[in-house]
């Protein structure tokens, strides 16, 4: 059989037994002849780690915990804004300003108490990923960016585990399975990482809320599979979705023949392009400017004194729901590709939500040859805060 179209054995052996309370909980499971009591056997004694509590995250942990996967590790080092509402369902309003990994928590032992949770409020870096990833039989990634995923993979290839992997951006998901002992994995599909700038990531470019659910759903449903050996998994095969027309479709993949095997971990920031973690603005060498002052420049400039260009490297989107007045709309990725050029020897500022991409498009153009070029510290958000707060944030 192809690596695309068999069944693969289960991946944990089974529990002894259930409680009278477990019989009872799982009993539309049990009373399937093609799953039953071995399969939800096998759920109880497994431990799947679910790496962000976010998007994807969020509906994966809530269905893992109702199937009765006896543990479940949560890492998670963010906590709940008030935007991730609209997508991320395992976290209410009283929530908002705490632990996204505490929140869960919270959920999954009010859905099912016979769950054992492990937390792990981290942020996941080539230090600590084994050491996390040794205590599991799978790992199910919900993150937003290529460096983690490729982190994921190759932690998960080193340590022989399969690796559920989704991914959402606006109106499309993608669902698959890695697994570098029986088919291909997120090398295969992704060789080398996208140019930066490249593909937004959901805070970049938006996602409909409801498609979390519809990709989460499916990672779940995959992992079950894996767990138990029911059915055929999506190992060898990615599975995309287009909401808007909600057409689903299907890639084939195969494993490189000429691959190597991964034996220890990068630096995987590199490897995507990306500027080393914390390097940004003034730790970055690029020159800032606080709000107050760009405050006063834009003032001035109005009146007609001194000139400058305040570039906006955020998506269209986000331009839409809050702007600075006088800003240019020339997203970060535009900019990073060479699709838009600034006007060279004109002094430069930039500002994008936070602060943060706006940084990385600084340090690009000032390795470009610009000279005057300058990082607006805080970004819109510090923008609205400190000088017109009666503007929404997001």
């Amino acid at each position: 059989m192809t690596e695309a179209n068999r069944t693969l054995p289960p991946l944990v052996a089974p529990a002894a037994e259930l409680t009278r309370e477990e019989t009872l909980r799982y009993s539309r499971h049990l009373i399937m002849e093609e799953f039953g009591l071995p399969a939800q056997l096998r759920l109880k004694n497994a431990r799947v780690l679910v790496i962000g509590a976010g998007g994807l995250g969020s509906p994966a942990l809530l269905y893992l915990a109702a199937a009765g996967v006896g543990t479940l590790g949560i890492l998670d080092d963010d906590t709940v804004e008030g935007s991730n509402l609209q997508r991320q369902v395992i976290h209410g309003v009283s929530d908002i300003g705490g632990s996204k990994a505490e929140s869960a928590r919270r959920s999954v032992l009010e859905l099912n108490p016979h769950v054992s949770v492990q937390l792990h409020p981290v942020r996941l870096d080539a230090s600590n990923a084994l050491e996390i990833f040794a205590g599991y039989d799978l790992v199910l990634d919900g993150t937003d960016n290529f460096a983690t995923r490729y982190l994921v993979n190759d932690a998960a290839e080193i340590l022989g585990l399969p690796y559920v992997w989704g991914s959402i951006l606006r109106f499309d998901g993608q669902v698959s399975v890695f697994w570098g002992r029986h088919g291909p994995t997120y090398r295969d599909l992704y060789p080398q990482a996208p140019p930066p700038g490249s593909v937004p990531s959901c805070a970049e470019g938006g996602v409909l809320g409801v498609l979390c659910a519809q990709i989460g759903a499916v990672m779940v449903n995959e992992a079950i599979k894996l767990i138990t050996g029911t059915g055929r998994t999506l190992l060898g095969r990615v599975l995309v979705l287009n909401a808007l027309d909600m057409a689903w479709r299907e890639i084939r993949l195969r494993k490189d023949p000429t691959a190597q095997p991964v034996t220890g971990l990068a630096d995987y920031e590199a490897f995507c392009g990306l500027p080393a973690a914390g390097a940004q603005g003034a730790d970055a060498g690029v020159p800032e400017i606080g709000v107050h002052d760009l405050a006063r420049l834009l003032a001035d400039r109005a009146a007609g004194a001194g000139e400058f260009d305040l570039l906006d490297v955020r998506e269209p989107g986000e331009h839409a729901v809050v702007r600075i007045d006088g800003s240019v709309l020339m997203p970060r990725g535009s900019i990073l590709s060479g699709e838009a050029v600034p006007v060279r020897g004109r002094t430069l500022y930039i500002h994008c939500k936070s602060g943060v991409r706006s940084a990385e498009v600084a340090g690009f153009l000032r390795g470009q040859g610009y000279t005057d070029v300058f990082n607006v510290a805080g970004g819109v958000v510090e923008w609205v805060r400190e000088i017109e707060p009666a503007k929404p944030l997001y």
